[in-house]
């Protein structure tokens, strides 16, 4: 006779240690399938088809696979959308209940009410859990009730509301044992899945020793390993938030901050989801943008005349990483000195970036440009020169990434700092009249 199931289905979780999701299936009392979906949704919405970050999660797809064919068990894989997914596994299975972590981006939560509402129909409970954020979106609230839209009251709170118990580790790497036996799934591979790419270029999910003590001090430096380079793992759980997040509480305040911010932005992102598409501050919807193509093409190629911008933006090409201080130097130089729609800067970076986070990269994008909650004032435009000399004073970020630059061969700038320092802000005064 068919035994009664539940299954848990991986998403941004992609870990079997400290899972809570998956340690609150394996609590439940019934053996637990395992499953992961490769949701056609979201692969037709990406832009390459040589996606490094489809090789990673491929990858890391198979190192769970792995983990759990050692102990007798296997991983139910499949290609394409949940709503089909389900429909052939509750078809083939007794399936009492489905649990998974909570994602907070509109398509997920979209997804999520979708295969709620399809389970239900069959009478399968739908059971999620925080697992991607310490605090999710509503729990960080002020006192009357609304959400922040300044970081550094909702940073403030964080911290007070902040306890040992939030952090604690939800063991389910120790009931490894409360799965159900199946025979071995098949994974799709790369090109099945319609992609190319490798997974070579993941740096490792441990800090290296010492990176979080000195990140203070040396994490603006981008010549310098000063940052933990963890924000793929954060992306997609092949670390636990909570484990990171402890770490942070005692070697350093100002990477804790960081998490935070990743907090804020999901905040910010389920509250006001019309950001995903336009400014917080509506009114800078009116900014006359130039979106001179030609322009915005150079500074994706990093040939804009200015060393640091063109830096980033190799970096990004060629790695899909880029260090966080010239994030917001490229970004600023995008939206205030070439006067390009930021939406078109934001889009690229989705495209490259092997971290690309929607809240977060929404976030940033729009502090950079101004429009944001809680945003760079539209007055301040970085100087990328002035940049350079501060954070890559003996040139080893640039000489890197931009061997040519002070030569003859190298571009000359797309536009001078002053004039377009002041074209910014005449036409965003004129905007916001």
């Amino acid at each position: 006779m068919e035994k009664d199931i539940h299954i848990f289905w991986f998403r941004r979780d992609l870990r079997l240690d400290d899972n809570a999701g998956l340690f609150a299936a394996l609590s439940a009392g019934l053996p637990v399938l395992p499953v992961f979906i490769f949701d056609t949704h979201i692969l037709s919405r990406l832009a390459r088809r040589e996606d490094n970050r489809v090789a990673f999660i491929r990858q890391e797809v198979e190192a769970i696979s792995r983990g759990l064919q050692k102990r007798g068990f296997s991983l139910f894989v499949y290609h394409g959308t949940p709503a089909e997914a389900f429909l052939t596994l509750t078809s083939s299975y007794r399936v009492k209940g489905v649990y998974c972590n909570r994602d907070y981006e509109p398509y997920a939560t979209a997804r999520d009410t979708e295969v709620e509402r399809l389970l239900r129909s069959r009478g399968i409970m739908f059971h999620t859990f925080c697992d991607h954020l310490i605090f999710e979106p509503g729990e960080v609230m002020k006192e009357d009730g609304t959400p922040y839209t300044v970081y550094t009251p909702f940073s403030k709170r964080w911290k007070r509301l902040l306890t040992a118990g939030r952090l604690e580790r939800f063991p389910s790497e120790g009931l490894m044992d409360r799965f159900l036996k199946t025979e071995a799934f098949r994974i799709p591979t790369l090109e099945e899945l319609g992609f190319s790419g490798s997974a070579e270029w993941a740096p490792s999910r441990k800090i290296p020793s010492g990176i979080l003590r000195n990140y203070g001090a040396v994490r603006d430096f981008p010549g310098v390993a000063g940052t933990s380079r963890l924000g793929v793992h954060l992306r997609f759980g092949t670390v636990s938030i909570r484990k990171v997040a402890a770490m942070a509480l005692t070697e350093s305040e100002v990477f804790l901050g960081e998490l935070i911010w990743r907090d804020f932005f999901a905040s910010i992102l389920a509250h006001f989801p019309y950001v995903a598409e336009g400014p917080f501050k509506k009114r800078y919807g009116f900014i006359a943008w130039r979106n001179k193509e030609e322009e915005f093409e150079r500074w994706c190629q990093g040939e804009t005349g200015y060393p640091l911008v063109d830096a980033g933006m190799r970096e990004l090409r060629t790695t899909g990483f880029m260090h966080n201080r010239v994030r917001m130097v490229t970004a600023s130089f995008l939206s205030k000195h070439l006067l390009v729609d930021w939406r078109w800067g934001e889009a690229w970076f989705a495209s490259w970036l092997l971290d690309f986070d929607l809240a977060s990269n929404n976030g940033n994008w729009q502090w950079a440009a101004g429009c944001g909650c809680d945003a760079a004032p539209y007055f301040r435009v970085f100087n990328p020169e002035t940049q350079r000399v501060k954070f890559d004073p003996d040139g080893a970020y640039v000489r890197k990434w931009v061997p040519e630059a002070g030569s003859l061969s190298y571009a000359k700038p797309l536009v001078d700092h002053a004039f377009a320092r002041q074209r910014a802000l005449e036409t965003y005064r004129k905007a916001l009249e």
